[in-house]
């Protein structure tokens, strides 16, 4: 099993979560994070007053995957999430050892 990781830009969420979902791919965690990569801070400018804006506002999607399906996931959130524009995020995978699902103590890939 796989968990992968993908930050992306938050206008790209509803096009990366649909196609994720007529994929067949089921169960993500969506949170709202703040960083920067390469391109660093920025001067956004409100009423002639200049503001540095250092960390940008991101999406973290995190979707566990059967080592199977890993190459299809990772083809749907980068091609739903690019937009080709700098900042367009990171995608990553990390192995996963177990899983349990709480409610009928499942685990493995069942538990996915």
């Amino acid at each position: 099993m796989k968990l992968i990781t993908a930050v992306i830009q938050p206008t790209r969420l509803d096009e990366v979560s649909a196609a994720l979902a007529e994929a067949g791919f089921t169960g993500l965690t969506i949170t709202e994070v703040k960083g920067h990569g390469a391109q660093a801070g920025r001067t956004e400018y409100y009423r002639g007053t200049a503001y540095t804006v250092e960390f940008r506002t991101k999406i973290r999607i995190e979707l566990l995957v059967g080592d199977g399906r890993l190459d299809d996931a990772l083809a749907v959130i980068t091609r739903a999430a690019k937009t080709g524009e700098i900042g367009d995020g990171k995608v990553w995978v990390t192995d996963v050892v177990e899983t349990i699902r709480v409610r009928t103590g499942e685990t493995g890939e069942s538990a996915i």
